[in-house]
């Protein structure tokens, strides 16, 4: 990899995503090692503005290790201490690079769960996202290329592509679309084994546009948490706590899923059974990337896919909050290009985009032909 580039992603990323300041406090979070090289030139650009980096260092295997005997009074001491830590920090960047995607697998739903509600929500639902600007990235490396199908060298040329998109255009363009989001009350979704039917009047939408996550390209709304009526099914793969999923399929009545079907029947129950708001839907949104064009297997990049928009249970994002409160949030995605099956979005009984292209004049500028 060409070191040219890792210092212009850490350039972008201390100083458009999360707009470091002199005297402000970073901490810069690696999950396995092979996310030190973008670390250290972040700690470097950290400095440059005058600014204080610290760093937290994960390794997955020791982290399973630890998991595997955990008990309630050890993980809320666990979060306890990071949570305390988090509340010091201005700003918060993440570089998820394990080399194995699927570590936790064999961990149990009830340690797993453990986690998610001690650690998990102090330290990064209430601490790190409500406080402190933020940013969570990959980091290209041979597992992320294997799970891509690709080559090392092809997946960087795509992973940098991807980041380095202009996402000041992108911003502008999503002004629009988050302007519809928000006069719109009635949401049908209509495709392959999907016909569902939703109200997301008085929920203010918002655009991501590389300051949350690189890369991005979304704008994201929520349901009414109660409004949510009828299927969807999904036509990605997803994977959450290390277990992969596929042929997701979600019944809804006022709002709560009510049947949930896949690949790993019990499994998905056993996730959505975590708390009583994981099974109702905490975001919807609509996914704009032009150069992600298929599932990899990892959400960041897969919940931007171009005509794509992805259903989420769980916990409500901060700036489209719905009410609804969990200690998971899953961005489950489905792709309406035709290739895919294709679909329909309607907003208030008017076809907004079909096949995953936006028919609007005021949204054809969102069409991937028109962001590259």
């Amino acid at each position: 990899m060409k070191d040219a580039r890792v210092q212009k992603l850490a350039n972008q990323l201390i100083n458009y995503s999360v707009s470091l300041k002199e005297n402000e406090k970073i901490l810069i979070e690696v999950i396995g090692e092979d996310g030190i090289p973008l670390a250290k030139e972040l700690i470097k650009e950290a400095y440059k503005v005058k600014a204080m980096p610290f760093f937290n260092l994960i390794n997955q295997s020791l982290l399973k290790d630890m998991l595997e005997g955990l008990t309630e009074e050890q993980i809320k001491l666990y979060g306890k201490q990071d949570a305390s830590r988090m509340q010091d920090m201005d700003a918060y960047i993440g570089i998820r690079a394990s080399n194995n995607t699927s570590e936790l697998s064999g961990i149990s739903s009830e340690k797993l769960n453990l986690y998610n509600e001690f650690y998990t929500v102090p330290v990064h639902f209430e601490e790190r996202v409500k406080h402190t600007k933020w940013c969570i990235l990959r980091y290209p490396n041979y597992s992320m290329a294997q799970m891509s199908k690709m080559s090392l060298e092809e997946f960087e040329d795509f992973y940098f592509k991807v980041c380095n998109l202009d996402y000041s255009k992108m911003s502008k363009a999503m002004d629009a679309l988050v302007n519809l989001m928000n006069q719109t009350d009635k949401v049908h979704i209509v495709g392959s084994g999907t016909d569902l039917t939703f109200s997301m009047k008085g929920i203010p939408a918002e655009k991501y546009r590389g300051t949350f996550n690189i890369p991005d390209g979304e704008v994201a709304s929520a349901p009414v948490k109660n409004s949510v009526n009828g299927y969807i099914t999904y036509n990605t793969e997803t994977t959450y706590n290390g277990y992969t999923f596929h042929d997701v399929h979600f019944e809804f009545e006022n709002g709560k899923i009510v049947k949930a079907t896949a690949s790993n029947t019990e499994m998905l129950n056993k996730i959505l059974d975590t708390d009583e708001g994981a099974r109702y839907i905490g975001e919807f949104a609509i996914g704009l990337n032009p150069y992600i064009e298929k599932s990899i297997g990892d959400t960041l990049f897969d919940e931007k896919i171009k005509g794509s928009f992805h259903f989420t249970p769980g916990d409500a994002l901060e700036e489209s909050d719905n009410g609804n409160r969990s200690s998971i949030h899953w961005d489950i995605v489905n792709i309406q290009r035709p290739e895919f099956g294709g679909g329909e979005i309607w907003f208030d009984d008017v076809l907004i985009r079909k096949d995953g292209e936006f028919v609007l004049e005021e949204l054809l500028p969102l069409n991937p032909e028109n962001l590259v």
